[in-house]
């Protein structure tokens, strides 16, 4: 019995281990079910099991991302479709940095229903598949099909749910999986229903962003503060604001009272505004609106330039007069309700300076997480409460201050150069989206040149505009100013020419948006690679199979048909760096910006190796003659991408991209291949492994 119990252990210790090891990647698990509506109607529910860490995209996803969810019914003289597949389940919305845009996604669980309406008696076939794609935070995989069919039999609605890979569910299992997953939604109408998958969506959410600090954004909102204080119309009521309190001098704590009051008057006046924001940007229908759909960023562009024009002196944007004039006559009556109306006046007069800055947040606030908004705010009521408070407190602190002059206006301008650099941003993401081919990334880099340097003759003196008074010198902040303002401007130029300008690629439009294309000679140069040392580079032995539509970047020249690729190495005596990679693989392109487009890896791309980049998520069309059918699946691929997915999966047992392999002429792979990682100089290493163990073989 021992014995037994023990190899029992052994066996099923092996099991998992073998599983741990096992990189065949299927994180997403399709459960089918459906319930009677009427006599004729049939309400079909497509579940979608998602492992944590990882997530499934919608089926509303902008052009340019990754492939977004759908399904696909074959067509029968026996149902007809009521409508289109529903989300049920409210997606998240999440910023995609290699994609520049939000992109909605499900974790955990995901649930699409479709109605249809029987059309004939008797049994029902309904068949098709859910195309889907899945990532988590290091990787992606290829496009999946997970077919489905649902036979309805009759009144019983007998019913038949499978999914690829893991064979049939029986009737009695589907019915208590319907009557489980439906348990808690007796008795509820349809929005009922809507409105409990999103509070225990949002539930999900909160605690899954709760690891995710949102400290950046705040200090970023206190340094707006901050900088809403050194403007002319702000600055200049510090001692005018700390004479209104000095008044109750004889009385310290009463004084200190209303000093309080009237600081966290101004925090509750702005954060109010923010979570109103924040209340009404709930959802993830708006935030991806916000920041795709033309309409709101034409009107965000509008209003930064609006706010740009403003500072720079054009016009000053104002409140009206008389709800200005209705709470200074509170502050007249006195008392601690006074205080209240003190920073609701404080506010209203400072708006003209604050109202762009505060704009220009919540903008940037409203189209990310919806605490954003209200965390902004608080973030930056109190940075600009925080000095009206302490001077009220602590009123021979005023000794210290600076006197108002013209650098208060100095401040404003720059301010205004900036506000006028960003609202580009808003250009870029309609560009962007709808493929216009207008603004590049070379003409936003020339126009934020433009911008950058005419703000650094400004602090120079060479430029002065309204309101500016003489500037008879540079003091040591303003000439660090001036350096950091050229020294921005020169890291620019080089985007020009195909740097990739990592640090802030966030803030501009992506490399595959560039206006033209450079040689590679000149890219070579922009990125610090002497050309004089590319012998044999860039050579190939013909002309790329797809080359007309598949690329590869920095003018590198490579394959993509494995075959085609592997005999021209043979040829050229070179060792191959099969790159596993997507259209819509986000990790791919964070790669190649970062780590492919160092000098020292992009000379050993160029000079070392045949690149053969295997597209997995391809959906050109193949010849029947190359139609391969599987080892893997046993099904017939038709696609270049499904073609290369299935040799990824039957070769190496991975479906994650990125993924690197070197192999050698015999098709042996020569060093442990490589997936996401952005370690530079880990990736140079594998590199010059994989050429000197190619050259041991030689």
């Amino acid at each position: 019995m021992k014995k037994l119990l023990f190899t029992y252990l052994i066996g099923i210790f092996i099991l998992n281990t073998a599983v741990s090891f096992s990189q065949i990647l299927d994180p997403v698990r399709w459960n089918y079910e459906h319930k009677k509506l009427s006599d004729t109607e049939i309400e079909l529910t497509f579940i979608a099991d998602i492992e944590d860490r990882w997530h499934l995209y919608s089926q509303d996803l902008p052009e340019g991302g990754p492939i977004p969810t759908s399904f696909t019914i074959e067509g029968s003289a026996d149902f007809e479709l009521i409508g289109e597949v529903i989300e049920v389940t409210e997606p998240e919305v999440k910023y995609d940095q290699s994609f520049q845009m939000k992109l909605k996604l499900f974790s955990h669980k995901a649930v699409f229903k479709q109605k249809i309406k029987l059309l004939s008696e008797g049994t029902v076939k309904i068949k098709g598949f859910v195309e889907f794609m899945s990532c988590d935070d290091e990787k992606c995989l290829p496009p999946k099909e997970s077919d489905f069919e649902f036979v309805i039999q009759g009144s019983s609605l007998a019913d038949i749910g499978h999914e690829e890979g893991q064979g049939t569910t029986s009737i009695k299992e589907q019915k208590e999986s319907e009557k489980e997953f439906f348990k808690p939604r007796v008795n509820l109408s349809g929005e009922a229903s809507k409105q409990s998958d999103k509070i225990a969506l949002q539930s999900s959410e909160n605690s899954e962003k709760s690891g995710k600090p949102l400290w950046g954004f705040f200090l970023f909102s206190m340094l707006a503060g901050f900088a809403g204080l050194l403007t002319p119309c702000v600055f200049p009521m510090i001692p005018m604001t700390v004479a209104f309190f000095s008044q109750g001098i004889e009385n310290r704590v009463k004084s200190i009272l209303k000093a309080i009051i009237f600081g966290l008057s101004i925090i509750l006046i702005y954060t109010s505004i923010g979570l109103i924001v924040s209340l009404t940007s709930a959802g993830a229908d708006f935030a991806n609106n916000l920041s795709t759909h033309w309409i709101p960023n034409v009107i965000f562009f509008t209003l930064f330039m609006i706010f740009a024009a403003s500072f720079l002196g054009m016009f000053e944007l104002v409140l009206p007069g008389r709800l200005i004039n209705r709470s200074d006559k509170q502050v007249d009556r006195g008392g601690i309700i006074a205080s209240f109306f003190m920073g609701v006046t404080t506010v209203l007069v400072s708006f003209s300076c604050t109202g762009p800055i505060v704009g220009a947040l919540l903008v940037e606030a409203a189209s990310g997480d919806i605490i954003k908004p209200t965390l902004g705010m608080f973030g930056f009521s109190l940075a600009f409460a925080l000095p009206f408070t302490l001077f009220a407190i602590f009123p021979s602190w005023l000794k210290n201050l600076p006197k108002s002059g013209g650098w208060l206006n100095s401040v404003k301008v720059i301010l205004g150069f900036i506000v006028l650099a960003f609202g580009l941003k808003f250009l870029s993401n309609i560009d962007q989206t709808y493929h216009l081919g207008i603004l590049s990334r070379q003409i936003y880099l020339a126009i934020w040149i433009v911008i950058f340097t005419i703000m650094g003759f400004y602090l120079l003196g060479k430029i002065k505009f309204a309101h500016d008074s003489d500037l008879p010198f540079i003091t040591i902040p303003r000439l660090v100013l001036i350096i950091a303002t050229f020294v921005f401007v020169l890291y620019l130029v080089p985007g020009l020419f195909g740097a990739p300008l990592n640090s802030i690629s966030g803030l501009i439009p992506p490399q595959d948006t560039r206006g033209f294309k450079m040689s590679s000679q000149v890219m070579g140069s922009s990125l610090g690679i002497s050309n004089a040392s590319d012998n044999g580079s860039n050579t190939l032995c013909e002309a790329p199979k797809y080359a007309d539509f598949l690329h590869l970047p920095y003018g590198l020249k490579g394959y993509f048909d494995y075959d085609q690729g592997l005999e021209c190495a043979r040829e050229l005596n070179k060792p191959v760096l099969l790159d596993f990679k997507g259209h819509a693989c986000s990790n791919c392109k964070e790669m190649e910006s970062k780590v492919w487009s160092d000098p020292a890896v992009l000379k050993r791309l160029r000079n070392e190796y045949i690149i053969i980049a295997l597209y997995v998520d391809d959906r050109t069309k193949l010849d029947e003659s190359e139609w391969v059918v599987s080892e893997y699946d046993g099904k017939v691929k038709k696609t270049i991408g499904k073609m290369n997915a299935d040799f990824q999966i039957t070769r190496y047992k991975i479906n994650s991209q990125p993924y690197y392999v070197i192999l050698d002429l015999n098709e042996n792979v020569l060093v442990p291949p490589r997936s996401h990682n952005l370690d530079i100089k880990k990736y140079v290493d594998f590199l010059d492994k994989g050429l000197e163990e190619f050259k041991k073989l030689n």
